[in-house]
């Protein structure tokens, strides 16, 4: 027997950036709805780096849904080509948002939700599954409930989930041991965390931005701070491609990222351990010792360090969704679909395809992954991204096929693909090293136009031709199962 589903509201996982614009998006089309937030306050996880400073200007941080909202009650704007800190966005945009008259009574704070599953319909069971309403069960100060919804954005992110230390994606040995001397993630070393970090042997561990900006804060401490020394693990040894395109980047603030750690490093500021695969924390005479592999042969080890930053990712966690059927990529954790178009193995340029409702559905209709989440394990996720991929949900949500279908994603470049620096080439296209570097605008032509199995322009017009490509990506693609082999 079908049911009406119009009569329960959409649940949304997350009170952070990209739940609260799902909420906009739901209010502007008079579809009810609850926001579940397992912290105190709104955007809590955000909240945790409200000391860091966005690469993204204002203008690529607000959902248009979101702002059409504030607007009408009376809300300014930001200057839009400006930079704001973490802790902007929450107390100009998030906080305001989740304020208003449309959204505010439908914010449920230190609401835990622990499972999502179909009413009365287990995994295994098939036959009228999709038309039952999905139970969200949630844990808070008053005990434990089950709420009904019509659908389930799942906006939890992945930051609660950071990846280990241990370059084989385990915890390292020892790691959970001296857990007191770990953080994760970007911790605020100039400010709340300053005398935690103060003249203490510091080891980061990571190749991608949020490394880099605790490499630049730790610097700076060091400069302030006698004794301060700061040490910088990473598993991969070719700097072109860890440090980003600089001054070809569209986003000019994540371009001097790369170009001031890279004087850091020349300068003797940061002592640099490249390819060292970390396996171990032993604990020694002073402070502990850090073990691995060197060049995949060596025993390599750092010693005496006090504190160790851990900034290398994170995962997705899919355990409340265990019930539900959720079909992922094998190796992205990102739903099949959407995996070919973000696979840091394969894709140039940091600009992202236009994805919507279709990439990111699941099995179990109804239910979609949005933001940083939905990205698995790729990391080259920026606030637009998840503000477009809600607004194409919320459409499909609403029956709206066609504005659900119209995804528009336009995303400033990185000046540097992911695949064009492979650790033994400095040539654009690794298996054509007498290849010219592209334009400043452009890298290898930038992105593909209409090809998921290519890396940039170049591939694709090469593999319309009939070839196997023009040897930006690896040599095999995703579809025969195995993984790029330039990185």
């Amino acid at each position: 027997m079908k049911r009406d589903l119009s009569a329960h509201p959409t649940a949304i996982l997350g009170a952070g950036p990209v739940g609260l614009a799902a909420a906009a998006h739901l209010a502007a089309r008079g579809l009810p709805f609850l926001v579940f937030e397992s912290g105190a306050r709104i955007a809590e996880h955000f909240e945790s780096t409200r000391h860091v400073a966005l690469f993204s200007p204002w203008r690529y941080n607000i959902d248009k849904a979101a702002r059409a909202l504030l607007t009408a009650e009376g809300w300014l704007e930001p200057e839009l080509d400006k930079l704001p800190t973490c802790g902007e966005v929450i107390d100009e945009y998030l906080r305001p948002l989740s304020q208003l008259p449309a959204i505010a009574p439908f914010v449920r704070l230190e609401h835990r939700v622990v499972h999502v599953a179909r009413a009365g319909f287990d995994k295994l069971k098939t036959a009228g599954r999709e038309h039952a309403p999905f139970l969200i069960r949630v844990t808070t100060a008053d005990g434990t409930r089950d709420v009904l919804a019509s659908a389930v954005i799942d906006a939890t992110g992945t930051w609660s989930t950071p990846n280990p230390l241990g370059a084989n994606g385990l915890p390292a040995e020892g790691e959970r041991e001296h857990a007191a001397h770990f953080a994760y993630g970007m911790p605020d070393v100039l400010g709340t965390q300053r005398a935690r970090y103060a003249g203490k042997r510091v080891l980061v561990a990571g190749a991608g931005h949020s490394a880099i900006g605790t490499l630049i804060a730790l610097t700076k401490l060091a400069e302030e701070a006698q004794g301060t020394e700061v040490h910088w693990a990473l598993r991969g040894h070719n700097f072109e491609r860890i440090l980003g395109g600089g001054s070809n980047d569209g986003l000019p603030a994540r371009g001097a990222l790369g170009a001031r750690v890279k004087n850091l490093r020349d300068t003797g500021r940061l002592h640099v351990h490249a390819d060292f695969k970390i396996s171990a924390v032993r604990s020694g005479a002073h402070g502990f010792t850090i073990e691995g592999m060197k060049n995949e042969s060596a025993r390599y080890a750092v010693h005496d360090i006090e504190e160790v930053i851990v900034a290398t990712g994170a995962r997705p966690d899919f355990s409340l969704a265990s019930e539900l059927r959720v079909k992922l990529d094998p190796w992205i954790e990102s739903t099949e679909a959407l995996a070919p178009l973000i696979d840091p193995n394969v894709h140039s340029c940091g600009t992202v395809r236009p994805h919507g409702h279709r990439e990111l559905a699941h099995p179990e209709k109804g239910y979609y992954a949005l933001g940083a989440k939905s990205y698995g394990r790729a990391t080259n996720f920026l606030m637009a991204t998840g503000f477009e991929q809600a607004r194409s949900v919320v459409a499909a949500i609403a029956g709206d096929m066609a504005a659900a279908d119209d995804v528009q994603l336009e995303l400033p470049e990185t000046g540097v693909c992911s695949t064009q620096w492979s650790e033994d080439s400095s040539a654009c296209c690794t298996k054509a090293a007498k290849v010219e570097p592209a334009p400043k605008s452009s890298c290898c032509g930038g992105p593909p136009v209409k090809r998921a199995d290519a890396c940039c322009v170049k591939d694709e017009v090469a593999k319309d031709s009939g070839a196997s490509g023009c040897g930006c990506g690896p040599a095999k693609t995703r579809e025969t199962g195995e993984k790029a082999s330039t990185l």
